[in-house]
């Protein structure tokens, strides 16, 4: 007995913390399964049937299907049956109903949760157009951690990238309300890989008017449209054509070199990987040198070039090189080697 009541108010208690609705579908379920079992029995006793051949007319009587009957019926059993269609044809469009309401209000849900995550967003990059080359972007940024947001105009295309997990908004583009959206106000760049030039070109100018500080990297298909789009507003204009052609005569020409690219571009933590630290002030690298830090000892680690705030390159420093804050230094390491930088002053991207 105290079981019974122990699992009855276990079951209270579950049912009050449910959503009003999901509990009113819950309940209404509940009773559509003893309509079926009281309809199984009420033929057997009515009618002289099987309990399974009452749980049938029940059933095919609730969902309209229209079916013939099982047998012939009394009197009483088309009272019966009456009865039957009253109670369960409006309990099953109750359900119904209430489901479809949980259901939107599911995709509600999502959309307010997406849309926070995106009113959160700030230094972050913005993919606008998710074909070949904007599917590979995302997922490299995906990879690295690094904060974006996917525009698209394919409303399958969101929803897919959503179920992922990847913030996304259905738009074009082109139109200032979406990047605006997108907030590309406090957005760190603006990554152009739309299907078409022009597009690309017109996206350049309402990202450049919505803000003027942004870095906009655009795609193109054509390198003769390459001027239009530095003009149009875009920092940088890359072929994927013309990037895809020279690796292919790389492959060719200059087969060593190539492996070594291979490795340099790759995805695997066991690869080395061209990486870019900002040194930070008054860590253990500002106002040293190479020589005097014992860089290449310390972190195991290649410094290709050193970058001043101002834009000065230094390719190939020296060991009495000097460092200050603020250096961007370009290294070549495996992710563990930039881990330990990170750990030792210097931010990455």
């Amino acid at each position: 007995m105290a079981d019974k009541r122990f699992l009855r108010t276990s079951v209270l208690r579950w049912l009050g913390r449910l959503d009003p609705t999901r509990r009113e579908v819950l309940v209404a379920n509940g009773f559509l399964i003893m309509i079926l079992i009281v309809g199984g029995y009420g033929y057997k006793l009515l009618e002289g049937w099987t309990f399974f051949d009452g749980i049938y007319m029940t059933f095919i009587t609730i969902t309209t299907i229209g079916f013939a009957e099982v047998k012939e019926m009394s009197l009483a059993g088309r009272t019966f049956t009456i009865a039957v269609a009253l109670t369960g044809i409006g309990t099953v469009a109750f359900i119904a109903a209430r489901t479809a309401q949980i259901m939107l209000s599911t995709q509600n849900l999502k959309q307010r949760y997406f849309q926070r995550m995106i009113d959160q967003l700030s230094d972050h990059f913005i993919v606008c157009g998710h074909g070949r080359v904007g599917m590979r972007i995302a997922a490299d940024l995906r990879a690295r951690d690094v904060p974006f947001i996917v525009i698209d105009r394919d409303g399958d295309v969101i929803e897919e990238l959503r179920m992922n997990g990847v913030m996304a908004l259905e738009g074009d583009a082109q139109e200032e309300e979406t990047l605006l959206e997108a907030h590309i106000d406090r957005a760190k760049g603006v990554i152009l890989t739309l299907p078409e030039d022009s597009a690309n070109v017109f996206a350049s100018l309402v990202a450049r008017e919505c803000n003027p500080e942004v870095f906009i990297l655009a795609r193109t298909n054509d390198h003769r449209n390459r001027r239009k789009m530095l003009h149009a507003g875009a920092n940088k204009v890359v072929s994927p054509v013309e990037i895809g052609a020279d690796r292919m005569t790389q492959v060719i020409l200059r087969p060593h070199v190539d492996h070594f690219m291979e490795r340099l571009l790759g995805t695997s933590s066991d690869n080395l990987s061209l990486e870019e630290v900002t040194v930070e002030a008054g860590s253990m690298l500002d106002g040293t040198t190479l020589a005097q830090v014992k860089f290449r000892s310390h972190f195991d680690a290649i410094v290709v070039s050193i970058v001043h705030p101002s834009g000065e390159l230094r390719f190939n420093p020296t060991g009495t090189d000097e460092i200050q804050a603020n250096d961007v230094l370009i290294v070549l390491g495996t992710p563990d080697m930039i881990a330990k930088l990170a750990e030792d002053g210097c931010s990455t991207p």
